[in-house]
């Protein structure tokens, strides 16, 4: 189990501890966190689970495969270096105290 820190685009924070195994959209989404809409159901076909994760994790995460990055095209505002959907984001142990911030809005 992992706590994760989702940080809504006004700046109210939710921690939250997701299970391992389930998608940091799936925690979102499970404990109805506002910001993240996860249109798709968590199958990599649209952007609306865009997040900014905090600097200290940029290295820490898995490596964006070649199908996030295109649909990260479809996000609003993305960033290169801080965009991730988080539909591709599988909890583990590693995670725990993951921090990730919500744009303004999902496209």
């Amino acid at each position: 189990m992992a706590k994760i820190t989702y940080i809504e685009h006004g700046g109210k924070e939710h921690v939250v501890e997701v299970a391992n195994g389930l998608t940091v959209m799936e925690g979102a989404r499970d404990n109805g966190i506002p910001g993240i809409e996860a249109d798709c159901g968590g199958a990599c076909a649209c952007s609306t689970c865009h997040v900014y994760v905090h600097p200290d994790w940029f290295d820490r995460l898995p490596e964006v495969e070649a199908m996030e990055e295109d649909m990260l095209d479809f996000a609003f505002q993305p960033d290169p270096k801080r965009s991730r959907l988080t539909c591709q984001l599988k909890v583990t142990d590693a995670l725990d105290g993951l921090v990730v911030q919500m744009p303004e809005k999902q496209i």
